[in-house]
């Protein structure tokens, strides 16, 4: 399925209708693999001289993490980042608190130890998120 048609799919279900402002939305979200704050977005989106409201921009992403397009990351300091899910491939983060750099990184034996144990008490792990946050050793 295209981009574009997932993104019409999505804003269908949510039921509003696709608009070239929320297409560019997503595809300023696409543009690259930068994990950024809707601001940074809507900033992005303005600086191109595209005509978007802040509003829209929220809504849109809204739908689109909604509807997993795009990844949630909260930072735990009531700051959120997104990143595009235009693959399926899991990973998981590592966030700096002195830099603010975002190390994306699997570990299959981490992966498999999750299991484990949510085995161990009857579950599956359907999914989930693995944020460490770290700072540099000095």
């Amino acid at each position: 399925m295209t981009t574009k048609n997932s993104l019409s799919k999505a804003l269908k279900k949510e039921g509003l209708r696709f608009t070239s402002q929320r297409q560019a939305v997503w595809d300023e979200i696409k543009s690259n693999d930068d994990h950024r704050d809707a601001e940074q977005i809507y900033s992005a989106l303005r600086k191109n001289n595209l005509n978007v409201s802040r509003a829209t921009v929220y809504r849109t992403i809204d739908v689109l993490v909604k509807n997993r397009l795009v990844r949630k990351m909260d930072l735990g300091d009531g700051r959120s980042l997104f990143e595009p899910r235009l693959d399926d491939e899991h990973h998981d983060h590592m966030i700096c608190l002195e830099t603010g750099d975002i190390i994306e990184f699997y570990n299959k034996e981490l992966e498999d130890l999750q299991d484990t144990i949510a085995k161990k008490y009857g579950y599956k792990v359907i999914r989930h998120v693995h944020q460490l946050f770290v700072k540099p050793i000095k």
